[in-house]
């Protein structure tokens, strides 16, 4: 050994390049299935993030890996040549990780333990799909209500995984967790039966000046939906409404939405609830960004089909698409472009 850099045949020093197994693995699953949807569930990643990740790996070899028309996908030369050496790399990451994994059997015998926030919302599609892929684990459902509560939760190793807006988490707590954009969810606003905006079909946010609408003022377990609404009515006149009592089961919720007669807040997907009508809201069309999150290192193999489900699903309903005339902080967009 001489110490000298070594040479390529041509006499020039060879550009030493370390490759993400990451992009590796999302120029694999696109090779394999030469269609960019079907490696994006594969890999439970959205459809943007997987060719973002491709277009990357193009960059840092400097090489055209695919060649895309509207019809198909195929490998180019290049392409063809990477391809072994992919193989052959992430065999090697994955006997890696194999030989070091901790849990093996005991973690898919340990229950998944999975906050879907409310009965009836899509999140619990999710996890009938997640318990298909993977029979051999629990997945057990919880309805807890509010991801800075499950944050904590999670935290604290008494929950796995919840769902809800990853950008309303402090920083420091969002530190030591993972996240995986689900969906782009329509908010609504629930109305008391009367209410004048109830005969509408659609509300638009306009008509909701003047007014308090009801937004989880008060609850600790749900302050990231609070802020949102705050940042939705700032400058359109409209008020969070004060701290209501804390209302546990759609009845007592019924309940104090009755005496108290506020708008409430909500998604399109809220159950239906006695004495309401649930209404879209347009003019601009606001959207809730919906994450999976869970504890950042966690292995298990529960979570892997609640992340495949999740992926599956959101690919093939677009529930990533926003609208043309949608509104989302920036804040959000930009976590919503991002994923672990």
């Amino acid at each position: 050994m001489t110490g000298e850099p070594r040479t390529s045949p041509g006499g020039e020093p060879y550009a030493r390049r370390d490759v993400d197994p990451r992009l590796l693995r999302s120029f694999l699953a696109v090779a394999e299935e030469l269609h960019f949807t079907r490696a994006a569930a594969r890999l439970y990643v959205a459809q943007q993030a997987l060719s973002r990740d491709v277009r990357r790996l193009e960059r840092e070899l400097g090489a055209g890996l695919f060649a895309r028309s509207t019809r198909q996908v195929t490998l180019t030369a290049d392409g063809e040549r990477l391809l072994p050496y992919a193989r052959r790399v992430l065999a090697a990451h994955d006997e890696l990780a194999a030989a070091f994994a901790r849990g093996g059997t005991a973690a898919a015998a340990r229950p998944l333990l999975v906050d879907l926030n409310s009965p009836g919302l899509v999140f619990g599609r999710i996890l009938d799909r997640a318990r298909q892929l993977a029979p051999q684990c629990e997945l057990m459902a919880r309805f807890e209500s509010g991801l800075t509560g499950a944050a904590a939760e999670i935290a604290a190793g008494r929950l796995h995984a919840s769902f809800g807006r990853y950008a309303g988490l402090p920083a420091a707590v969002r530190a030591g967790l993972a996240q995986q954009p689900v969906r782009y969810e329509p908010m609504a606003v629930l109305l008391p039966t009367g209410h004048p905006l109830a005969e509408l079909d659609e509300v638009p946010l306009g008509r909701l000046a003047g007014t308090s609408v009801y937004a989880g003022a008060g609850n600790e377990r749900t302050p990231e939906w609070t802020d949102l609404a705050r940042r939705l009515f700032e400058g359109r006149g409209i008020e969070v409404a004060p701290p209501a009592p804390l209302a546990v089961g759609p009845e007592e919720f019924a309940r104090i939405m009755a005496k108290h007669r506020n708008p409430v807040l909500a998604v399109v997907g809220f159950p239906e609830l006695p004495g309401a009508v649930l209404r879209p809201l347009v003019d601009p069309v606001p959207l809730s960004p919906v994450s999976l999150v869970w504890r950042r290192g966690l292995r298990h193999p529960g979570l892997d089909a609640l992340r495949r489900a999740a992926a599956e699903l959101a690919a093939a309903e677009g529930w990533l698409t926003r609208p043309a005339d949608a509104w989302i902080p920036a804040t959000d967009a930009l976590i919503m472009m991002s994923q672990d």
